[in-house]
């Protein structure tokens, strides 16, 4: 796997893509956000993963993870030393798909890594089995990942197009928020359930379809397919 890893500290990344190269990795090292995206070029350039730094020297890793997020769905991961629960929530609301916090274990590490990847491919894997979902004005192309209500393309983060195909699965169909977690996040983290209602708020904003994502209280969402 080609691994794009975003370090300014070259003594770390430098130890860091050893022990990758030992595991089977190709490492790419980018010292700065810049250099990161344009390694990105043309639509990931054939990365598995990235491994992203927020201490960068040039812009801050957060606003790095947004610009990723909009020109390629390769799985993020934040490495940083930013362990609160915030900076945590941030960071996946921008489109990251896991969090390592320094100092960490390498075989956790490792592990994360390989999940996200597996992660990636079990999804591309269920939605290329369908080419597009239509719910109302909504269009829902699962094989591009692309958006559209009444012809015009919404721009989604990764994790907020997995929320909405999930509910478009089964429409009138209440999922548990449990369910959601577990195979939107792939995780049981108490921290993901605010993150939760913060992504089905956003998916309500971008669409300027508020009512199309129903609130089961004390249950879950279900998906709620807007008259024609």
């Amino acid at each position: 796997m080609r691994l794009l890893l975003v370090e300014d500290d070259n003594h770390v990344a430098a130890a860091l893509s050893a022990v990758l190269a030992r595991h089977g990795f190709q490492v790419t090292h980018a010292r700065s956000g810049e250099e990161a995206l344009q390694a990105l070029v043309p639509e990931g350039n054939g990365f598995g993963v990235v491994l992203l730094d927020l201490g960068l020297p040039d812009q801050d890793g957060y606003e790095v993870c947004g610009k990723i997020r909009k020109r390629t769905s390769t799985p993020v991961i934040m490495v940083t030393a930013r362990a609160d629960v915030r900076s945590r929530i941030h960071g996946l609301n921008l489109g990251a798909d896991d969090y390592v916090v320094k100092p960490y274990d390498t075989g956790e590490l490792l592990a994360r890594i390989h999940a996200v990847s597996r992660r990636t491919v079990q999804e591309d894997a269920v939605t290329g089995g369908e080419d597009a979902v239509l719910l109302g004005p909504v269009r829902i192309e699962l094989p591009t990942r692309q958006v559209s209500v009444d012809g015009a393309v919404v721009q989604l983060t990764r994790k907020e197009f997995d929320l909405l195909a999930l509910l478009a699965q089964r429409p009138g169909v209440v999922f548990r928020r449990e369910q959601i977690i577990s195979e939107v996040w792939r995780t049981s983290w108490e921290g993901t359930g605010r993150t939760l209602e913060v992504h089905v708020a956003s998916l309500r904003a971008k669409l300027r379809l508020p009512a199309l994502i129903e609130t089961v209280r004390g249950v879950g969402y279900r998906l709620v397919a807007p008259a024609v």
